[in-house]
């Protein structure tokens, strides 16, 4: 790693305050590991805002405990930089040998698959999201040819779990309703990778879509003196398309 790199600049401060902050000194991999987890979620919610002074910020911010489990390794003589920028270029050759006169292209997923050791639905993180999870999970199946030809199915099997929950409802059975909304959502997911739509961004829009107008909604009846908790719901609808309209 050169000595002016970005990455060994940061780490220089991490080292420095090492040695003379007693707050820096003492810190661990445990103890650093919350805030790593809320900086990622930082920087994917700016990714998601597309605020370039946000995004720079919050990817310093990363990059800030990257260089902390750098620093915490040397120190330990368990690698270093070095170590690790080799096992990222190997593995990005692998996994582009049509780039490097290593061999023909291949799919992502099948590349991938070669490098795990498991089965195909092996080695996620059991701490993904469960809308994220579904999308990974759907993905791996697809790289052995799970999948369907097109959105069609996809969208076939959303009218087939729909009626499975209204089937359940009526049995009023807690259980087989948590099952088969679940088999719902797993379905809609399907949709979404299909339609070459990542899920969660769809689903952030629309929560994003909901917020705005139900704050319309609740702006236009503050102006005409209305209690939104006393309204009818037909009263709320009107004020709702009123909302959509603008």
């Amino acid at each position: 790693m050169q000595d002016e790199s970005a990455l060994a600049r940061v780490m220089a401060i991490v080292k420095d305050l090492r040695a003379r902050c007693d707050w820096d000194r003492v810190q661990t991999r445990e103890t650093l590991r919350p805030y790593l987890v809320e900086e990622a979620l930082e920087l994917d919610q700016a990714l998601g805002r597309g605020d370039p002074a946000v995004v720079r910020e919050e990817v310093g911010d990363l990059l800030l405990h990257l260089a902390w489990q750098l620093e915490l390794a040397s120190e330990l003589g368990e690698f270093t930089p070095d170590d690790v920028a080799g096992d990222v270029e190997r593995k990005m050759r692998r996994r582009h040998p049509h780039l490097f006169d290593l061999g023909p292209r291949e799919a992502w997923e099948v590349v991938k698959r070669k490098e795990r050791t498991g089965g195909v639905l092996d080695g996620l993180p059991p701490a993904l999201p469960p809308l994220l999870m579904a999308y990974r999970l759907q993905e791996r199946a697809a790289s052995v040819g799970f999948d369907w030809p097109d959105v069609a199915g996809p969208l076939e099997k959303v009218r087939e779990e729909t009626g499975e929950v209204e089937g359940a409802m009526r049995t009023g059975e807690s259980d087989a309703v948590i099952d088969e909304l679940g088999d719902l959502l797993f379905a809609v997911v399907n949709v979404a990778r299909k339609a070459g739509v990542e899920p969660r961004s769809a689903l952030e829009r629309a929560n994003e879509k909901f917020r705005l107008r139900f704050a319309a909604v609740e702006a236009t009846a503050a102006e005409r003196g209305l209690d939104l908790a006393a309204m009818s719901l037909d009263a709320l609808d009107r004020l709702w398309d009123e909302a959509k309209s603008r």
